[in-house]
């Protein structure tokens, strides 16, 4: 048995993995999910790591997988640095770039699709979701209805200060492996192979679907996860 710990990413929070979290108990491991202080504005990503580290404080001896999606991949290496890991799964996640931010990352056209930001208004330091359909087709268009719109009023405000932080730590020497979906359209499929490997030589995992698959497909994601767990 495993421990697997569940990060969430920009706007979500520990409720994105209430179809995961039995699919892997089903498999014999244990899940940790944990909520992000998102909506804190003065809140930093090594603020997000201690909240992971503290979470994980809870594990027993034995091999601890860390998941992050989409914007936790900035989390994950500060949490390898934290506590040991057996492995960082990054799914459909943001890599860290040293030197630059995920701000200046999101400029180069490979990245991500930029119709998202149409969707979004800012208040008060943090962005938020206006537009909730946008949201359902850019994170949820293969998740069934119900299951869509009950995630898209579920989504809050994402601080963006820790969009604004540029990376200075070097990325941990921790087995990796990024399961890329093959119809994201969040973060393009194309940047995703190229960077996992280019960065942090990671291993490829292809699965079919969009950025969401812990929603749109549960037990296909829990296979992966067991077969690296």
């Amino acid at each position: 048995m495993s421990t697997v710990v569940l990060v969430h990413g920009a706007w979500h929070g520990a409720w994105c993995w209430e179809l995961l979290v039995p699919e892997l108990e089903r498999r014999g491991h244990r899940a940790i999910v944990v909520d992000l202080p998102c909506d804190d504005r003065d809140a930093t990503l090594a603020d997000y790591a201690d909240v992971v580290a503290e979470a994980m404080n809870a594990c027993s001896d034995g091999d601890t997988v860390v998941v992050g999606h989409s914007l936790a991949g900035h989390v994950l290496p500060l949490v390898a640095a934290r506590r040991p890991v057996s492995r960082l799964v990054f799914l459909c996640a943001m890599v860290p770039d040293p030197g630059r931010s995920q701000a200046q990352q999101e400029r180069d056209e490979d990245l991500m699709d930029p119709r998202y930001l149409s969707g979004l208004s800012r208040a008060d330091g943090c962005t938020s979701w206006s537009d909730l359909d946008l949201a359902r087709e850019m994170f949820y268009a293969d998740c069934p209805d119900d299951v869509a719109a009950a995630a898209a009023v579920r989504l809050r405000p994402q601080s963006y200060g820790v969009v604004r932080e540029v990376w200075t730590d070097p990325l941990p020497a921790v087995p990796s492996t990024y399961i890329v979906c093959t119809e994201d359209r969040m973060v393009y499929p194309s940047w995703s192979r190229q960077v996992a490997v280019e960065r942090l030589g990671a291993d490829l995992v292809e699965l079919p679907g969009g950025h969401s698959p812990f929603l749109s497909r549960p037990e296909a994601l829990a296979e992966v996860l067991d077969g690296l767990a």
